[in-house]
């Protein structure tokens, strides 16, 4: 298997369990404040996290190598880019929030160029022009030029999320360290960040066994396994654009379930984004000519 093959594999699996967390977000929310489900789920990733080093040996590792690079990738993330995207869903309904959010494909791939060297084809941006189109007709729910966001702060801070996702992952790629070491040690930069904002802000209040499974399914798996299985595919790909694209993968479902459990409305323009979405995959995916498939 190729390695821009095994990228796009990490990369769907994030993506599936991506596809979850707006409806999570939004239900924890209903409970708790972002920066008591900030910190909850933290707390639950930097569990996980820690177990998966120590059951793959690398805890010395871990201890010893790497914290200068921890020093300003934790207080990215998860510090200031969760608090900023869990501020934007406390304040938008899922599906705006969520469609700002996905903007940051775009910014990832355009970003790319000038930090990583990579090259952006004519294809890449057409593709993912495509895909984000048929975002926004989901988001805007077929209202494509009258759009009429509730609250502008909202809007935003689910911009600026954007920025601060895009960038964090640009900067990993060039992070030496091994993903989950990387990660445990962001976790162990920002945890103690988060309990002092926590202490001297709203505190922590318990909110029942519900809130409490909510945050604890975000910590596990949106800032979890997912953000391991994401950093393999960016280490692996060979453009950022082969695998940022996939990410347009998540908003149908995002939205079914966001129907489906928080009860949001799901529409007809939801067929036409999708159609869109997978326009845009095809596009970018489709072997170039004198490039074999494997590549």
């Amino acid at each position: 298997m190729s390695q821009d093959r095994a990228a796009i594999l990490y990369g769907l699996g994030a993506v599936a369990l991506w596809s979850t967390v707006a409806t999570a977000f939004k239900l924890a929310l209903s409970w708790m404040s972002p920066l008591e489900l900030m910190w909850l789920a933290a707390l639950v990733s930097w569990l996980l996290m820690g177990a998966l080093v120590v059951a793959q040996g690398r805890m010395q590792q871990a201890l010893r190598y790497g914290w200068r690079t921890a020093l300003w990738a934790g207080l990215m993330n998860p510090v200031a880019y969760y608090l900023v995207l869990f501020a934007a869903y406390d304040r938008l309904p899922g599906q705006e929030a969520m469609a700002l959010n996905y903007t940051w494909a775009l910014a990832m791939a355009f970003l790319a160029v000038p930090l990583l060297g990579h090259q952006l084809t004519r294809r890449d941006m057409v593709a993912g022009l495509i895909a984000y189109a048929g975002v926004w007709v989901i988001a805007t729910r077929g209202q494509v030029f009258n759009v009429a966001f509730e609250d502008g702060l909202g809007v935003a801070l689910a911009l600026a999320s954007t920025l601060l996702w895009a960038l964090y992952w640009l900067l990993n790629a060039r992070d030496a360290r091994p993903p989950l070491v990387g990660q445990w040690q962001n976790f162990s930069v920002g945890l103690p960040v988060l309990t002092i904002l926590l202490l001297f802000g709203p505190g922590f209040q318990w909110h029942g066994m519900t809130a409490l499974a909510s945050g604890v399914y975000v910590g596990f798996f949106e800032m979890g396994i997912a953000f391991v299985l994401w950093q393999l595919a960016i280490h692996k790909v060979s453009r950022a654009a082969k695998v940022s694209t996939l990410i347009f993968l998540s908003p149908p479902v995002s939205l079914l379930l966001l129907y489906i459990v928080v009860g949001e409305p799901l529409l007809s323009s939801t067929l036409t984004g999708l159609l869109l979405i997978l326009a845009g995959l095809a596009l970018q995916q489709w072997p170039r000519k004198g490039v074999s498939a494997a590549g």
